[in-house]
């Protein structure tokens, strides 16, 4: 099941890289008259999306507006990862059989964990190379600043690690979970509006808690680096998450099946 999930996510950010780069040799052949457009966006239309600052008509900068759906879609992914982490057993009844087998709770939930990691380097890695091969295809050799696209695609895995622990933390904090879509799309739309909305507001504070200002495309597209602050915002949230996962599970009353 799993498997299929990992194959699924795969294409979707695989079909968004390509589909979108696919139109960048019409949009760079009038690269002026694109710039000029978006200059006469509204600025809180420009900051909602990531695109403010950016040069369009670039390789990179059009590549910086595709990465924002594909920030999306893991965000997406980990976060539901992360809420059936657990509840998955709770919620087909069979926690009580897995926990009478004679393994700690710590490894089980270890084990868990790792399994999930491999699902999403799989995912990490298709997202790279659909990357640089739709950059192949579609840049029309155009050059671009490759250190600085290496470090967007390494935010991924911060990036996602976040949306997975955190996850991980909730389900264990609430009674039961139902079903993981919804608390996976709220987790994952909802760390995007409060980016989208701190840019539209002005607002410092709502940037310090979503990772989608922790590793803006912009930002690292422009100045080829991190903003070292928010980014131990993630770390610190993702090492906080797992403790806190731990703690719960360990001492999480599993109710059994009669």
């Amino acid at each position: 099941m799993r498997l299929r999930s990992v194959i699924i996510w795969s294409l979707a950010v695989a079909a968004i890289i390509f589909l979108y780069l696919a139109i960048y040799p019409s949009f760079s052949q009038d690269a002026e008259l694109l710039n000029e457009m978006m200059a006469n966006f509204p600025p809180e239309l420009l900051a909602a999306f990531g695109m403010t600052g950016i040069d369009m008509a670039s390789v990179l900068g059009f590549y910086g507006l595709i990465f924002l759906f594909v920030q999306i879609c893991l965000a997406v992914q980990a976060a539901n990862y992360g809420f059936g982490l657990v509840s998955m057993e709770e919620r087909e009844l069979t926690a009580d059989f897995l926990l009478s087998k004679p393994v700690s709770r710590q490894q089980i939930l270890t084990s868990k964990l790792l399994a999930v990691l491999i699902c999403l380097t799989i995912t990490n890695a298709v997202t790279w190379i659909s990357t640089f091969a739709a950059l192949a295809l579609f840049s029309q050799g155009r050059p671009y600043e490759a250190r600085h696209l290496v470090l967007l695609l390494l935010s991924i895995v911060i990036f996602q690690l976040v949306f997975l622990t955190v996850g991980v933390v909730v389900s264990l904090l609430v009674r039961r979970v139902r079903s993981v879509t919804p608390y996976a799309m709220a987790l994952a739309f909802g760390a995007y509006l409060l980016g989208a909305f701190s840019d539209m507001l002005g607002d410092v504070k709502l940037e310090l808690i979503t990772p989608f200002k922790h590793f803006d495309a912009s930002y690292i597209l422009q100045n080829g680096a991190y903003d070292l602050p928010r980014v131990m915002i993630s770390v610190v949230a993702i090492v906080a998450s797992v403790m806190g996962s731990y703690w719960l599970y360990t001492r999480r009353d599993i109710p059994s099946v009669t």
